[in-house]
């Protein structure tokens, strides 16, 4: 069960991430699949700086600073592209 919170979480984030970071986005459904891979990496960074998320809104928090990281940065290779 804590995986399908995690996707749902992830796609609420990727959701959070695209309004945003306005612009050239990769549509809704990429930045819903950029959220569930921002989770992930939002989740990374902050253990790797000695935080943690607690509870639903926590994670939301965290996952959506990952999202927007990714899309930051997908974002600068695609415009170099």
């Amino acid at each position: 069960m804590s995986l399908i919170w995690a996707i749902l979480i992830g796609i609420a984030a990727g959701w959070l991430a695209g309004q945003i970071m306005k612009g050239k986005g990769f549509g809704l459904i990429g930045d819903l699949i950029i959220g569930v891979i921002g989770s992930v990496i939002g989740h990374w960074l902050f253990h790797a700086i000695g935080l943690n998320a607690y509870g639903l809104s926590g994670s939301l928090i965290v996952s959506t600073v990952g999202a927007i990281v990714l899309l930051f940065f997908l974002r600068l290779i695609r415009s170099k592209s």
